[in-house]
């Protein structure tokens, strides 16, 4: 009978790479890229459900609604974009840890923040979040990876959606 600690530990080493007709390159940078994406859509999606559980204010259930759907919508991406990590060849975000690592959206952990506040900041996150996908596109275009490329426009369509309702949220009339 083989020893199966020793056969776990030749598993775990086992490479993942799947074949595509990208190169070495190209999935590297691809999946790279895709990675850090990643993870600044959890963390966005975190934030989002931060101020969803935290907002107040007359325009409470408005507001509240709004920031659960646009949640629904962010969490969404995150499982699409680690498999297309992983077709790619690639391998993709492995813990919370991780994570926090590569994000460029930045966490807020106030206590309060009024809700003005709260779309302002999502909506500047959207943004960001949608400079980078479009940075993530060129690198796709640049390697002929139209299918990560495709999935991209359709997430910043979405985005740029989410930071208009945010912009109209907030717009002083």
């Amino acid at each position: 009978m083989p020893d199966t600690s020793t056969a776990a530990k030749a598993h775990r080493k086992a490479p993942l790479t799947t074949p595509t007709g990208l190169g070495d390159n190209a999935r590297r940078d691809i999946t790279a890229a895709l990675n850090a994406l990643l993870a600044d859509v959890f963390a966005l999606y975190l934030k989002t459900k931060n101020f969803h559980w935290h907002m107040s204010g007359p325009h409470f259930r408005d507001y509240h609604l709004l920031l659960d759907e646009h949640g629904d919508q962010i969490f969404d991406m995150t499982d699409v974009l680690a498999e297309r990590a992983r077709k790619l060849g690639g391998i993709t975000l492995h813990s919370i840890g991780q994570i926090s690592r590569l994000q460029r959206i930045q966490d807020n952990d106030a206590d309060f923040v009024t809700p003005e506040d709260m779309l302002s900041e999502l909506r500047e996150d959207n943004e960001a979040l949608i400079a980078s996908m479009r940075e993530v596109h060129d690198t796709c275009e640049e390697e002929n990876d139209v299918a990560t490329a495709s999935i991209l426009e359709n997430y910043i369509d979405e985005a740029e959606r989410r930071a208009w309702f945010l912009f109209e949220s907030t717009r002083k009339m």
